[in-house]
C-alpha cells in the first residue's frame, strides 16, 4: 500500500498524541458535569478554569475574558448576530468579501432580518486595507468583522491597524482567526480586538470545540437560550474533555511555535523550489505576509477539481480551495474576491503544510504536481 501524504492542514490537523493522552481521563474517569455542586464536579470545574487560564495565556487575555464554543462556525455566529439582534438602531456591519461562510451566511441571516451589511472587496493581493475599510465605514457601523488570515490563499491581515479605524469610528471589532490561532503570535491586548475565534482541530486539537474571546467590558449577549454555563453566556453541558484538550494542543503549538513556523516555512521552500527547477508555470495567490505552508497555487489552463483527483490516486490529499466548500465545483468566492483571472482561477489546488509534515512528502507532492501539470 502506497503511504498517504496529508497535506490539507487548513481544513483540519491531526491530533496530538499527548492531547488524546491528557483527554482521556475525563471522558473515562472524571466525566462529571462540572455544574453539579456535589464533590464529583470538582475536578471537570476546576479543568475548566485551568484551561482557560492556559488559553488566555497564549492569546494575550485574561481568563474571564475566554468562552468554550463547539468551534468557529459557532463563535463566528454569535458575534454577528447577538451584535446585531441587541441593537434597535440596526446600525451596520461591515465585513470582507472573502470571509470564511461562517460569517458571509451569517451576515446573509441578518441581512435578511433587515440589519445592513457591506461586503469589502480586497486587494488583488488578498489585503483588507486600512484604506480600504475608511471608505466603507461611518460612525453609524456597529460592528467590522475581518478574518485574520485567509482560509483558501493564506494572507495575514493588518488586523491591529482595522481595529484602530474601527474604534475610532465607535465600532467593535471581530476577527475569526480560525486559521491564525496556534500559528502565528497573537497578542489580543495588544491587537485591540473586543472578539476573536478558534477552533481547536485547526491547532492539532480535537474537533467540536473551540472558543470566542470577548473583551472585558464589551456587552454580547448569549446566542443560545438555556443555562447559566460560561458566566451565563454560553448554556449547554461543557464538553470538559475537548476543552483540556484543546488548552494541551494550543500550549503545545504556541511553546513551539518559532521552531514550527521555521520548519514549516523550509518544507513550503522545498516545495517550491522543486516546482521552480522543473520550469512549472504557475501563480501563487496571496501577497508577502501569508501563513507558513499554506500555498494557493494556479495553473492556466488546468483543473483544480482534476488535480486534486489525480494527486488523491497518488495517495495524497490536498484542496481545491476551502475545504468547506469542496462540494461546489465552481470557482470559489475568495478567488473570485481578488479577481483572479478564471484560466487561472479554474486550476487552483491548496497544498496546506503542518507539522507533521517531513521534506520527503514535500519533495513527492512536488514530483507529484510535476507529473500531473507539465
Amino acid at each position: 500500500m502506497k503511504p498517504h501524504i496529508y497535506a490539507d492542514n487548513a481544513a483540519t490537523t491531526k491530533l496530538d498524541k499527548v492531547v488524546f493522552e491528557v483527554m482521556t481521563p475525563w471522558l473515562l474517569e472524571e466525566y462529571g458535569n462540572a455544574s453539579q455542586p456535589y464533590a464529583f464536579a470538582r475536578k471537570p470545574k476546576r479543568a475548566l478554569a485551568d484551561a482557560k487560564v492556559i488559553i488566555a495565556e497564549c492569546i494575550g487575555a485574561e481568563p474571564e475574558e475566554i468562552y468554550f464554543t463547539s468551534g468557529g462556525t459557532e463563535s463566528d455566529n454569535w458575534v454577528i448576530k447577538s451584535s446585531a439582534f441587541s441593537d434597535p438602531e440596526k446600525r451596520a456591519t461591515i465585513t470582507s468579501a472573502f470571509e470564511h461562510h461562517a460569517i458571509l451566511h451569517s451576515c446573509a441571516a441578518i441581512e435578511r432580518l433587515g440589519y445592513p451589511v457591506a461586503y469589502m472587496l480586497p486587494s488583488n493581493e488578498g489585503y483588507i486595507t486600512s484604506e480600504i475599510l475608511k471608505k466603507y465605514i461611518t460612525n453609524s457601523t456597529r460592528l467590522v468583522s475581518v478574518i485574520f488570515a485567509n482560509n483558501e490563499i493564506g494572507s495575514i491581515q493588518p488586523v491591529q491597524e482595522l481595529c484602530e479605524v474601527a474604534h475610532t469610528h465607535g465600532a467593535l471589532f471581530h476577527t475569526d482567526a480560525v486559521q491564525a490561532v496556534g500559528h502565528i503570535k497573537i497578542n489580543v491586548h495588544e491587537l485591540g480586538v473586543d472578539f476573536l475565534s478558534a477552533s481547536a482541530h485547526k491547532f492539532n486539537g480535537p474537533k467540536g470545540i473551540g472558543f470566542l474571546y470577548i473583551r472585558k467590558g464589551v456587552e454580547l449577549p448569549p446566542y443560545a437560550d438555556g443555562g447559566a454555563q460560561e458566566d451565563a453566556h454560553r448554556a449547554g453541558t461543557e464538553n470538559v474533555a475537548g476543552i483540556v484538550g484543546m488548552a494541551a494542543a494550543l500550549k503545545g503549538n504556541c511553546d513551539l511555535l518559532e521552531r514550527n513556523q521555521q520548519y514549516i516555512l523550509d518544507l513550503e521552500r522545498l516545495l517550491i523550489l522543486q516546482l521552480d527547477k522543473a520550469g512549472i508555470a504557475y501563480k501563487r495567490n496571496g501577497g508577502n505576509c501569508m501563513l507558513p505552508g499554506l500555498l494557493s497555487l494556479s495553473f492556466l489552463g488546468k483543473s483544480g477539481e482534476a488535480i486534486l483527483h489525480r494527486m488523491d490516486l497518488m495517495g495524497i490529499s490536498i484542496s481545491t480551495g476551502s475545504a468547506c466548500d469542496s462540494v461546489n465545483t465552481e470557482i470559489s468566492h475568495v478567488l473570485k474576491a481578488i479577481q483572479l483571472d478564471e484560466d487561472y482561477a479554474t486550476g487552483t489546488i491548496r497544498i496546506s503544510l503542518g507539522k507533521n509534515n517531513t521534506e520527503e512528502d514535500a519533495k513527492i507532492i512536488a514530483a507529484s504536481l510535476i507529473k500531473i501539470v507539465a
